[in-house]
C-alpha cells in the first residue's frame, strides 16, 4: 500500500513523464532486452523498432501516475492488457525483471532527480500495479487451462489449409496436433501464433483474429505487412505469408479478447477499414447464425474493391441475415468524412469499430457528436495497446 507521501512523489512526476516518458521507456526497453535477451521473444521487435512500444508504454505509465488515487479508472484497460500479456505468454515471474530496469531506468535517465524517496515510491508504485496485473492475468491463465478444450501457455497446431483471400491477405486454418478438443471461441477474439523468424534468428510471436472456428480446428486471416521507410515490415506474416506451408507447424495461445459480440438482439453497426474488417466480420457471421432476424448494418471501408478480404463469405453470410452493407472505396469516392458516420448514428444501436487508431477516432467523435452514447461504442486497437 502505498503512503500519501509516496502518492504526492509519483503524482509530482507527471509533468517530467509528459516529456521524456518516451526517452525513459526507450532507455528502460534497450536496458531490459541487453540484459534478459530471452525476452526478445516476447516483446514484439517489428513495434520495438518502429517505437511503437515505448509510446505505449510511456502513455500507460503516465496514465497510471495521473490515476494513482484512483485505479478504478484504469480496470478496463487492465482487462486489456492482461489479456494482451496472456496472449503471448507473460507470467508473473517476468515481473520483477521489467521491474528492476524500469527502477534503474529511472535512476539512469533523471539523474540527480531521481532521490532515494522518489526510487521508493516508484518501485512501491510498480509493485501495486504488478499485482493488480498479476493477478488479473493468474485467473486468465487459470480459466483457460481449465475450460473444456482449453490449456495455458503454447500448444502446437499444424496448418491444414492455405488460401490467399486477396492480394495481401491469407487464411491459414490450424488444427491442433494433439488432436485435442477446442475450445469455444467468441466471435472477435484473438490467438497469438508464435513461429521462428530465419532472418532474423528470432522467435516471435503476433496477435490475430480468428474469422472462423470449428471443433477441430480455428482459422486466421492474416495481411502481410510490408515494409516502409518509416516502418519495418512484418516478421511474422511475412513468415507465415512467404515460409510457412500445409503441413507445418505454428505454437498457438488460447482464444482471448474483450471485443466480442454485443449480446441481446438491439441492432448492431459493424464499421471497419482494412484488415479491421476481420474481428467484426467474425461477430456478424456469429450473429447471423445464432440470431438471423437481428437487425445488423455492416460498413466496411476499403482502398478498393479487390482489397477486401473474406469477400464470397460476406455474401453468402448476408443473405441468410437481416444485414444491410455498404461499402465505401476510396480510390472511387475518396475517405468518408465525419457527416458520412453521423449518419449512420441510430438510437438504441450498439457500434462495433476496429481499423486504424485515427479512423476509429474520428468515427467515435462523429457518432457521439450525433448523440450515441460514449458507453455504446466499443472499438478495438490491432497491434501494441496503451492505458
Amino acid at each position: 500500500m502505498l503512503t500519501e507521501k509516496q502518492i504526492e512523489l509519483v503524482r509530482a512526476t507527471v509533468p517530467v513523464l509528459k516529456e521524456h516518458g518516451v526517452a525513459l521507456t526507450s532507455h528502460f526497453y534497450k536496458r531490459m532486452l541487453s540484459h534478459n535477451p530471452e525476452l526478445m521473444q516476447v516483446f514484439n521487435q517489428g513495434h520495438q523498432r518502429a517505437g511503437f512500444q515505448q509510446q505505449a508504454l510511456a502513455q500507460a505509465v503516465l496514465a497510471y501516475a495521473e490515476n494513482i488515487e484512483n485505479l478504478g479508472a484504469l480496470l478496463g484497460a487492465v482487462r486489456h492488457i492482461a489479456n494482451k500479456h496472456v496472449s503471448v505468454g507473460i507470467r508473473a515471474e517476468h515481473y520483477p525483471i521489467v521491474g528492476k530496469h524500469l527502477l534503474a531506468s529511472i535512476k539512469e535517465v533523471l539523474g540527480d532527480a531521481a532521490s532515494h524517496e522518489l526510487i521508493e515510491a516508484w518501485a512501491a508504485a510498480y509493485q501495486q500495479l504488478a499485482d493488480i496485473l498479476i493477478n488479473a492475468e493468474s485467473d486468465i491463465y487459470n480459466a483457460n487451462a481449465n475450460a473444456e478444450g482449453g490449456w495455458s501457455g503454447w500448444r502446437f497446431f499444424k496448418v491444414t489449409n492455405k488460401k490467399a483471400e486477396s492480394s495481401d491477405v491469407t487464411s491459414f486454418t490450424l488444427a491442433p496436433v494433439d488432436n485435442g478438443e477446442m475450445p469455444k471461441i467468441k466471435a472477435g477474439q484473438y490467438v497469438s501464433v508464435r513461429v521462428f523468424v530465419k532472418n532474423e534468428n528470432l522467435i516471435q510471436p503476433r496477435q490475430y483474429t480468428v474469422t472462423d472456428s470449428t471443433k477441430h480446428d480455428l482459422r486466421i486471416s492474416v495481411k502481410k505487412v510490408v515494409g516502409t521507410e518509416q516502418n519495418p515490415g512484418g516478421m511474422v506474416s511475412g513468415t507465415l505469408h512467404n515460409d510457412i506451408k500445409v503441413g507445418d507447424l505454428v505454437e498457438v495461445s488460447f482464444p482471448v479478447g474483450e471485443f466480442t459480440l454485443p449480446e441481446g438482439d438491439n441492432p448492431v453497426c459493424f464499421i471497419s477499414a482494412g484488415i479491421g474488417i476481420t474481428p467484426v466480420f467474425a461477430m456478424l457471421k456469429d450473429s447471423v447464425k445464432k440470431h438471423p432476424k437481428r437487425p445488423l448494418t455492416f460498413v466496411h471501408i476499403c482502398r478498393t474493391k479487390e482489397d477486401i478480404p473474406l469477400s464470397g463469405e460476406l455474401e453468402e453470410t448476408v443473405k441468410l441475415g437481416n444485414v444491410a452493407v455498404e461499402t465505401v472505396v476510396t480510390s472511387e469516392t475518396g475517405r468518408p468524412d465525419k457527416s458520412f458516420f453521423a449518419s449512420l448514428a441510430k438510437p438504441g444501436t450498439t457500434y462495433m469499430i476496429c481499423g486504424p487508431v485515427q479512423f476509429m477516432k474520428q468515427v467515435e467523435e462523429a457518432l457521439v457528436s450525433a448523440g450515441i452514447k460514449a458507453e455504446d461504442i466499443k472499438a478495438e486497437k490491432f497491434g501494441t495497446g496503451a492505458i
